[in-house]
């Protein structure tokens, strides 16, 4: 189930945010994906798969990076950088 897509950069590659079963255990699946000649959105193999009950401490941590690049001013007020 797709549940945020936003693109990575000007070469066509997107992160798509997942929930996911595998082996019968529910993931959480952020991965890049790039554009074929069709321009479908395949999936890449760089990305992060973790169990659901990691999501909350996955969380925590961008938050802190989200706050800290504030900080250091790396990231205006709309979350785009300066």
């Amino acid at each position: 189930m797709e549940i945020a897509k936003f693109w990575r950069n000007r070469k066509h590659e997107a992160v798509v945010v997942s929930l996911r079963e595998y082996g019968g255990r529910c993931l959480v699946d952020a991965r890049v994906h790039f554009q074929d000649k069709d321009g479908r959105l395949q999936p890449m193999h760089k990305g992060i798969s973790l169990v659901v009950s990691k999501l909350p401490e996955l969380s925590a941590a961008l938050a802190k990076a989200e706050k800290k690049a504030r900080e250091l001013g790396l990231l205006g007020p709309d979350g785009a950088d300066d």
